[in-house]
């Protein structure tokens, strides 16, 4: 009668220790991953802010989020598309073409699959150079020693594009740098190269580093060419950096701008895509208290500005519930 007992007891045992790893689902979590930048920019830290939103409430939708360092915009489209990424941060620039079909990734086969989640701070395009470098206008790069952005990073991306327009090789510089943002601050000042690029929400840390360590000036981008590019462009606007934001600069800096997007794939999950853009609208001022860079993001611009590809039908769901599709810009 023991022996029937302690195996009874044995068989309930195992039932309960095999049966709670095995019929526990709740427990489970899914693993995401978003990918950022440098980060020395903008999109590694927007982009650990909106995991922290996500992962306060994971006992409750059961998602674990990270945040993860890459080369950037044209780096997270490709990584995406290979699924090696779950979500990125990407210029919208780089998210119309990608959906479109560019060059510069795959071979110019259009991203169909990609999906539009919301838009995110404004970005511009800024040029930082050494202010005994005699540039003065973005044509005066020609002839000197410039760092033209990282390979995969949007700023490098669109830098071409720019360059294409003036009908500029890299030949046309003295010297060609490909420094990623992190690096090319400090190596400015230290008398690498006369001017470098960024594409960047303002006020950044990397500007402030090149305009305080030493004396640098922010480049206009007013040259006729440049114009006639954003004015023949969908995916640009004219923009303008404010004045006395950074030491050294007191007056207003012309240029153009997009947006920082955050897009995923027409595969990813209903509920992993909910559980994100909620957390990211219903705690908005979170994320605006961030970065000051973000302090001006607003739901209903958010949900209808700078979006190329089709939005993620969960996203879409989600934000008609909000009443945000109604309010979206157009």
């Amino acid at each position: 009668m023991r022996a029937r007992i302690r195996a009874l007891s044995l068989c309930v045992a195992a039932s309960v220790t095999f049966g709670g790893l095995t019929s526990s689902p709740a427990q489970a979590e899914d693993f995401i991953t978003i990918g950022t930048g440098s980060v020395s920019g903008l999109y590694f830290p927007l982009g650990t802010a909106m995991c922290r939103l996500v992962n306060k409430d994971r006992r409750r939708h059961g998602i674990r989020c990270t945040a993860d360092e890459t080369s950037g915009s044209l780096d997270n489209l490709q990584a995406l598309r290979d699924g090696r990424l779950d979500f990125a941060i990407v210029q919208s620039d780089w998210q119309a073409r990608a959906y479109e079909g560019t060059p510069q990734l795959s071979n110019g086969v259009p991203f169909t699959d990609l999906r539009a989640l919301v838009s995110l701070h404004s970005e511009v395009f800024t040029v930082v150079a050494r202010a005994d470098a005699d540039i003065a206008s973005f044509s005066d790069l020609r002839g000197k020693r410039v760092n033209i952005g990282n390979p995969g990073s949007g700023q490098r991306a669109t830098m071409e594009v720019l360059m294409a327009a003036l009908r500029w090789g890299t030949d046309s510089f003295s010297e060609v740098h490909e420094l990623p943002a992190e690096a090319q601050s400090a190596a400015l000042c230290a008398g690498a190269f006369d001017a470098m690029v960024f594409a960047v929400g303002h006020p950044s840390a990397s500007v402030e580093e090149a305009t305080t360590a030493c004396d640098s000036v922010l480049v206009p981008l007013d040259d006729l060419q440049i114009r006639a590019t954003v004015v023949d462009s969908d995916v640009y606007e004219f923009a303008e950096i404010p004045g006395n934001l950074y030491r050294g600069n007191p007056d207003p800096v012309k240029s153009f701008g997009f947006a920082a997007t955050l897009v995923t794939t027409r595969q990813q999950s209903l509920r992993v895509v909910n559980s994100l853009v909620r957390s990211i609208i219903s705690n908005l001022d979170s994320l605006k208290r961030a970065h000051p860079a973000f302090a001006s993001l607003d739901a209903a611009e958010m949900v209808g500005s700078y979006q190329t590809a089709p939005l993620h039908r969960a996203a879409r769901a989600y934000f008609r519930s909000e009443g945000l599709l109604e309010r979206a810009s157009p």
